[in-house]
Formats: structure tokens, C-alpha cells, sequence
């Protein structure tokens, strides 16, 4: 890894209209501590999810204007083979986590779409899902384990830029830690949905029997956009 292999692989990884909005507000600077802490780990032998070539896939797969709706989890899945740079997914063929054994079971209560036998999201993100994570890497075994490094920062220019170039979009907050990022959204123009995490710990507190996916669609179709196809499997 050498010095600005993060803002490097933002440029090279992100569509070019994501490059493009971002251009005058992000710099080298914004990733320099998160850096040191991959490095660091590096020189450590402790592993770090997702992979660098994997972090910015979200701005890959959703382009900033094919954006419609915006799902901001915690951060990244911390044991081998989960964290594919989506929030909430995980590649085929790998063990559905808890979280998102519950997201599903939401899905198929909401909108009787049945639950998919694996948990890749990326079908979603190519729907104008943008899976997005507070925190966008994670040292293995350790949740939350970089946390204010500047990835906050990074996402709130993220949703900051969304909010103020598209015309309309819906904002999914599942988390105390997701819902601090409300003040980026400007209510006037876009729907903001708060909820409780899918988490095991809280989701019987209010996420199952919420029903986000059939408001995100109701929302999309009362602003003239069109819907989102939450299908996962043919």
C-alpha cells in the first residue's frame, strides 16, 4: 500500500459522475488516518474487510444519478469472505448473516417476494440501491474498530452531494449510529425514513413489520420515479 491508495482507488473505482460531483471536495487528506490504520494492520498481519479494490463498489454499481434510494447500515461485516463493499450483502455461496436474515424476511412480510437462498444485494444496487456503510472498513473480530478515522466524514459528503444534486431520493437510516447522518438530508425535497437496525438485538423493536420496501416504491411512484425491482432471484 503506498500513500493515497484509498483516494486512488475512490477515482478508479467510482462511476464518473460520483468523481465528478465529489472533484473540489475530496482530497488525499480525507483518507490519510484511515490509511494508517490499514497500513498499520498490514504491517500487523491483521486482516481488514473489505478488500481495497471492493470498498467503493457501491459507487461503481450505482452511479450518483441512477441513485434512488440510499440504505446506510454500520459498518462492514468483520469475519472472513462476508463484506463485499455493500452494506448488509454478502457474495453467493457465503452464510446469511443475522442482520440481513432479518431484511429479508422483512422483504418477503412487505412485498411477498420470497427470500433469496443467498444475501448478495447486488442486484439492488444496480436497481439504485446505494448500500452504503457510517464506516467503510473494519479490522477482523473487531466491529466499530475504525471509527472516527474520517470515514464519517467521507459518507456525509456523500449524502450531502446526493441530496443537493438529485431531485429526489429516499434515505434509509437503520441505526442509532446511520441516523446521525439525518442532518445531511434536506427534508424539503427527499423522504427520510428512520428505523431501528435488523440487527437480532433490535429488530422485534421495530423493524419487522415496518414495511420499507413497499414505502420506498410508494414514495418513488408519487414523485414520477420509477420503482424499484427488490427481486434477488429469476
Amino acid at each position: 500500500m503506498e500513500e493515497g491508495f484509498l483516494f486512488k482507488a475512490f477515482s478508479e473505482q467510482a462511476s464518473a459522475d460520483w468523481t465528478l460531483a465529489l472533484s473540489n471536495q475530496l482530497s488525499p487528506l480525507d483518507f490519510s488516518n484511515i490509511e494508517e490504520q490499514l497500513m498499520r494492520n498490514e504491517r500487523d498481519g491483521i486482516p481488514c474487510y473489505p478488500a481495497v479494490n471492493d470498498i467503493f463498489r457501491a459507487f461503481k454499481l450505482t452511479p450518483l444519478n441512477e441513485v434512488k434510494c440510499v440504505i446506510l447500515g454500520q459498518d462492514p461485516y468483520h469475519q472472513p469472505n462476508q463484506a463485499m463493499g455493500l452494506s448488509f450483502s454478502v457474495p453467493t455461496g457465503i452464510k446469511i448473516p443475522p442482520s440481513l436474515r432479518n431484511i429479508l424476511k422483512e422483504l418477503e412480510s412487505d412485498i411477498l417476494i420470497k427470500a433469496p437462498k443467498h444475501g448478495d444485494l447486488t442486484n439492488w444496487s444496480r436497481e439504485g440501491v446505494l448500500l452504503l456503510n457510517t464506516i467503510m472498513t473494519v479490522s477482523e473480530n473487531s466491529p466499530l474498530s475504525h471509527q472516527k478515522l474520517g470515514w464519517e466524514r467521507f459518507v456525509e459528503k456523500i449524502l450531502t452531494v446526493l441530496s443537493s444534486q438529485n431531485p429526489f431520493v429516499v434515505f434509509v437510516l437503520w441505526g442509532k449510529s446511520a441516523q446521525v447522518f439525518s442532518r445531511c438530508v434536506d427534508e424539503s425535497k427527499h423522504l427520510l425514513i428512520v428505523g431501528v437496525h435488523p440487527s437480532p438485538l433490535s429488530a422485534h423493536r421495530g423493524f419487522l413489520g415496518s414495511k420499507p420496501f413497499s414505502k420506498i416504491n410508494k414514495a418513488l411512484l408519487v414523485h414520477g420515479e420509477s420503482t424499484i425491482d427488490w427481486r434477488l432471484e429469476p
